[in-house]
């Protein structure tokens, strides 16, 4: 079975092909450029290089945020627009347990992906690997930096933090953790698609037409509109 993985969900752009326990190919940049004008061309070239057609996919996996607000709905948006094409499945998986995947598969502890959401909030998690399966420990959430590493003291296992907007936040966990708190090296920041594949090659596919990103808060504009407007979600 052929997985096209697909993230944009942050400055990092990624696109993988999957081919049964085997990774074809995957096309990574960390650029601040317009995703919408690179997605398609590099899935494009992926294919090409790696002689595969669209009749060969048989699944789409796409990060499904949280992360730039933008991003996540191109990344969304192109991944269901292929599958409703093709007639193929479509499955969703966290922004943040991409990132868990591709790092600490041989840590001991906890892992807590990092996005900067702004004003000293972070979008993040906690995850842990138990026999050699990435499980949720904390679900994903929009949280001050100051209170998630503050709640994170509880743990009894070291925490590795890893994500390209850590540089940011580093100095304030080592500060409130300590020695609990590990970080991950620069290479292991980018959220690699291929990790993106395989955690969703063997998830049952989601329904297109109700398929939506997790952005976790709106968008600020968004938001603005809501208040100016007297407006909630509900109502």
């Amino acid at each position: 079975m052929t997985v096209l993985a697909i993230d944009t969900s942050n400055y990092a752009l990624g696109v993988a092909l999957l081919e049964d326990h085997q990774v074809l190919g995957e096309y990574i940049t960390n650029l601040k450029k317009n995703h919408s004008i690179r997605v398609m061309p590099a899935i494009q070239m992926l294919m090409r290089d790696c002689e595969k057609t669209p009749a060969d996919l048989r699944k789409i996996v796409v990060a499904k945020g949280p992360g730039s607000y933008t991003g996540v709905r191109i990344g969304v948006t192109i991944a269901k627009t292929l599958a409703w094409t093709l007639n193929i499945p479509l499955v969703g998986i966290s922004s943040l347990e991409i990132l868990a995947a591709g790092t600490g598969r041989y840590f001991d502890g906890y892992i807590s992906p990092i996005f900067d959401a702004r004003r000293g909030q972070v979008y993040t998690g906690l995850y842990q690997f138990e026999g050699g399966r990435l499980k949720v420990v904390k679900q994903d959430q929009l949280a001050m930096l100051v209170d998630w590493s503050t709640k994170l003291t509880e743990c009894s296992k070291p925490i590795l933090f890893v994500g390209n907007d850590l540089s940011i936040h580093q100095n304030k966990i080592a500060e409130i953790l300590g020695p609990k708190a590990k970080f991950a090296s620069i290479t292991e920041h980018n959220p690699r698609p291929s990790e993106l594949a395989l955690l969703g090659k063997d998830k049952p596919g989601e329904d297109v037409h109700s398929f939506v990103p997790n952005y976790i808060r709106l968008a600020e504009a968004e938001a603005k509109w809501l208040e100016a407007n007297g407006k909630t979600l509900n109502g």
